[in-house]
């Protein structure tokens, strides 16, 4: 696959050896991390599209495909085969690897095959196809899992020390995405009133995406069945009733994420329950970033949430009690099971391929409580971190229905009042939030999240 170099920034030299310097000061064994390769949709030449190793790209900036770079004491060498003529044949022609050296500040660069000579005693991540799985296996001579030990362990927390908060460089690349994703939304929100199914929907989103050389960080959720958390289907019809969720982001060239959920009516005008619950997960949305700040944890932000969705619904009547009894009984969890967010970077959940290693701080596990089991945060808060608030509503057939939870939960829940709110299937309101000192800036605030606004730019 040919490979262009002109999404490539002037400063991205400096800004890699600055990363592997600090890689340098963390751990003092060599590094080999892989790119990856293409995996085959069905016959060998049918390939899905490649995406590069996120830990590779963090230090060698660029998507190669069938690549390696050694990382020792700061300097970084290139593993990467010249284009065949074969490859110019059917994809165009390629820098050559010296090219792509400098663009990368490589100190040295050399055929794939050299590679082999280069890796005793180095430490590695796992990359994500089965076939570059393999050859790490076999040049290391050891398995290479998701679950690293040892050296591999020490490479894994090394690295989610230095991405666990960002540099001016990937602050830079995630507003790039943040700002073609605003646009995709806004092209959203305005094919909605034309549209008759979900898939028109995306399909002007995405397309918003694609026009700007960039590609989709995450399967789009664009869907009336918000209940569906991570839908991936969108063939139902838009009826004049139906909120629309859609959660899509934008990532670009060189892999940096960004995740942004907005939910409207189809009709470009909320029913009163509608805007009711809308408003519950507005406050909520709106207080957590609101405490956001360095220092503060992220499960206080994630209870902070709970709490004023189970005020909110106590207000509307759907629930019975003291908001924080609720909360520690997890009866928000009916209606609100998920997390309120996670960590972003080069991936939209970043470094999920490591498990909890990078979500957790040392020493926590997940929880066993319904509350909080899908809490994919659990650390102090940063300067430097981009995470996700997305808090939600949503009436879950599996968690509603089941009985022993109907029966755990029958003195809280008024469910003949729940009932009034029926047109509700499911909202979620995401922003993607930078950590500072003080407090936060929101990213995304360029896309509105009040009612009012959204019914005017579903309308327009």
């Amino acid at each position: 696959m040919s490979l262009h170099l002109s999404f490539s920034s002037p400063m991205l030299p400096a800004t890699l050896k600055l990363r592997r310097q600090k890689l340098a000061d963390l751990i003092e064994v060599p590094v080999i991390l892989w790119s990856g390769g293409s995996s085959s949709r069905n016959f060998p030449a049918n390939v899905f599209p490649f995406r590069a190793s996120s830990h590779f790209l963090y230090f060698a900036g660029l998507p190669l495909e069938n690549a390696a770079i050694r990382l020792e004491s700061g300097k970084l060498t290139l593993f990467l085969d010249e284009s065949s003529q074969a490859s110019a044949l059917w994809h165009g022609a390629s820098p050559t690897r010296d090219e792509i050296a400098t663009k990368i500040g490589a100190d040295a660069a050399y055929p794939l095959s050299a590679l082999k000579d280069q890796v005793l005693d180095a430490a590695t991540v796992a990359v994500q196809d089965s076939q570059t799985r393999l050859e790490q296996t076999r040049l290391l001579d050891r398995p290479i899992s998701n679950y690293p030990s040892d050296i591999d362990l020490k490479l894994a927390n090394a690295i989610v020390t230095l991405r666990l908060t960002h540099d001016d460089a990937a602050i830079a690349e995630i507003r790039k995405a943040i700002a073609v994703t605003v646009k995709a939304h806004q092209a959203g929100m305005s094919a909605t009133p034309n549209a008759t199914v979900e898939a028109e929907v995306r399909a002007a989103m995405e397309g918003v995406i694609m026009a700007n050389g960039m590609t989709c960080a995450y399967g789009s959720i664009v869907t009336v069945h918000g209940e569906v958390l991570h839908n991936d289907r969108y063939h139902h019809p838009l009826r004049s009733t139906d909120l629309l969720l859609a959660d899509v982001g934008a990532e670009t060239a060189t892999g940096w994420a960004s995740d942004v959920t907005r939910t409207w009516a189809t009709s470009g005008k909320f029913s009163p329950t509608q805007r009711d619950l809308y408003n519950v997960v507005l406050a909520a949305h709106d207080a957590c970033i609101a405490a956001i700040r360095s220092g503060v944890e992220y499960r206080e932000i994630h209870l902070l949430a709970g709490h004023t969705i189970a005020a909110g619904l106590v207000d509307l009547g759907i629930l019975r009690g003291q908001p924080a009894d609720l909360v520690e009984r997890d009866a928000h969890a009916l209606f609100f099971p998920h997390g309120v967010g996670h960590i972003l970077g080069l991936d939209v959940h970043d470094m999920e391929d490591l498990g909890d290693l990078a979500g957790y701080a040392p020493s926590r596990t997940r929880s066993q409580r319904f509350g909080l089991g899908y809490l994919r945060l659990d650390r102090p808060l940063q300067s430097g971190m981009v995470v996700t608030i997305e808090p939600g509503f949503y009436q879950v057939p599996a968690i509603l229905q089941d009985s022993e939870r109907r029966e755990k939960y029958r003195d809280v829940v008024n469910w003949e009042r729940l009932a009034d709110f029926s047109d509700v299937r499911g909202i979620r309101i995401e922003d993607d939030v930078l950590v500072t000192e003080s407090g936060s800036e929101v990213l995304t605030a360029a896309l509105p999240t009040s009612v009012d606004a959204i019914e005017q730019w579903v309308r327009s």
